[in-house]
């Protein structure tokens, strides 16, 4: 085959040859993404710059609306009784009447803020993520898990204000204020874990909605109580018998 000189790339029977061509447009230089799935921004940091917002407008409204006055100046010649805590911190308190102060206040806390922060290495998967409680299963295991806890802390509740462990085992101290409590959440925790799996088999995920929505109802059920069932020396009574000033606010 003859070559034309002034030919860039000359015909050449040895060599094959293929039809190309080229679209003018953009080529991405990550590969493609998740389907369904859009990018953080705009579309998510608008929903949280939004919310933020709604959040400080909400606050500023229910400060303009609803006067916040400071209490009288503490007198230290009385005692306030009862004398409540904070109410975020009411269901410690009531804890406190319960078992020993070390142990309701700094082991127990200590213990539940450690297994919070676990619930990440402990449930892995990638699965049903966003959906509320997990699944239908998750839903009915929080269901149970919360009437489950309820039952037992009102129980436990009563018992303590009118039959009360010391009754029977007062001494040593040691039995009432730690070794009878630690048996107690030990055993509910145990038992509730052991229905949940006999009942619903559940994954990892669905077993962590449960006893987080045991967690919550005890912090709930404990915060209504002390707030509102508790008057002169923290004794239970009903809330239209509490004394002036035993509601924090």
């Amino acid at each position: 085959m003859s070559k034309d000189p002034g030919e860039l790339f000359p015909k050449d029977s040895k060599k094959s040859y293929g039809l190309m061509e080229l679209v003018k447009g953009t080529s991405p230089m990550v590969d493609k993404g998740p389907e369904d799935t859009v990018t953080s921004w705009p579309h998510l940091l608008i929903l949280e710059v939004l919310a933020s917002l709604g959040t400080m407008v909400l606050l500023l409204f229910m400060s303009v609306a609803w006067n916040a006055p400071l209490r009288e100046f503490a007198n230290p010649d009385v005692t306030e009784n009862p004398s409540k805590a904070a109410w975020y911190f009411l269901n410690l308190q009531d804890l406190l009447l319960h078992m020993n102060p070390a142990l309701a206040g700094v082991i127990i806390p200590t213990i539940v803020i450690v297994i919070l922060m676990a619930i990440p290495y402990i449930d892995r998967s990638k699965a049903d993520i966003s959906i509320w409680f997990a699944s239908q299963k998750g839903k009915a295991i929080a269901t149970f898990a919360a009437v489950y806890t309820t039952i037992w802390l009102v129980a436990l509740v009563l018992f303590d204000e009118y039959i009360q462990v010391k009754s029977f085992i007062s001494e040593p101290e040691i039995i009432p204020a730690w070794i009878i409590p630690i048996i107690v959440i030990s055993g509910l925790t145990g038992l509730l874990i052991m229905i949940i799996r006999r009942r619903w088999n559940p994954t990892k995920r669905e077993m962590m909605v449960g006893l987080f929505s045991a967690f919550v109802t005890t912090y709930v059920v404990l915060l209504i109580v002390t707030l509102f069932f508790r008057g002169l020396g923290l004794h239970l009574v009903w809330p239209w018998n509490l004394p002036p000033g035993a509601l924090p606010f």
